[in-house]
This record gives C-alpha cells, sequence and structure tokens, in this order.
C-alpha cells in the first residue's frame, strides 16, 4: 500500500463518517417534525408532479394519472388525519382532476 493509497482509504473513511453524521442529523431534526407536515409535503410533492406530467409536449397522461392517483389515495385515505391543510389538498385534488379531464377530452 503506498502513502497515496492509505490517504485516500482516510479520505473515504472521512467521508462516510461525515454522511452517516449528516443523516444522524437529518433523521433528529425530521423526528422533531409533525407527520402531517411531512404528508403534506409529499402530497405537494405529487401534485406538482402530476402537473408537470400534464403540462408537458404532448401531456403524459399515464404518469399525470399515476401522480394525481397517489395524491387521491392519501388526501381521501388519510382525510382529516392530514391537519389543518385537508381542505386546501381536497381543493387541489379537485383541480388537479379536472385539468386532467380538460386535457385529456382536449387531446381526444
Amino acid at each position: 500500500m503506498t502513502p497515496d493509497d492509505t490517504h485516500s482509504h482516510s479520505d473515504a473513511a472521512d467521508a462516510v463518517a461525515e454522511g452517516a453524521e449528516a443523516l444522524a442529523d437529518a433523521r433528529r431534526r425530521l423526528a422533531d417534525v409533525p407527520p402531517e407536515v411531512v404528508v403534506v409535503n409529499h402530497v405537494m410533492g405529487l401534485y406538482e408532479l402530476a402537473a408537470i406530467h400534464l403540462s408537458a409536449e404532448p401531456p403524459r397522461l399515464a404518469e399525470a394519472a399515476l401522480a394525481i392517483d397517489a395524491v387521491a389515495c392519501l388526501v381521501e385515505g388519510l382525510g382529516t388525519r392530514l391537519g389543518p391543510e385537508h381542505d386546501t389538498l381536497s381543493t387541489a385534488l379537485s383541480n388537479i382532476r379536472l385539468a386532467f379531464v380538460q386535457i385529456k377530452g382536449a387531446k381526444g
């Protein structure tokens, strides 16, 4: 083993340790956030994913439908357990479903 190999191994070990520490820190911070906030953020990410696929040229309806169905599973399945954002998410779900139907109808 050359001195360079030893140095590279040490750098790699340091990088792994830093990554593990960063992951542990992220997990501690996430544990302090109410679960409904995390779930709502994921729902909004899925909503945005659906919107991206609907606005593609041409629209990617199958991909949008999957994202919309995932939003529906969470919003309708969890209901008011999502907290105060439930009504907003229900409205957003209705709007993205309407957009899907309109785009699909325009496409023929």
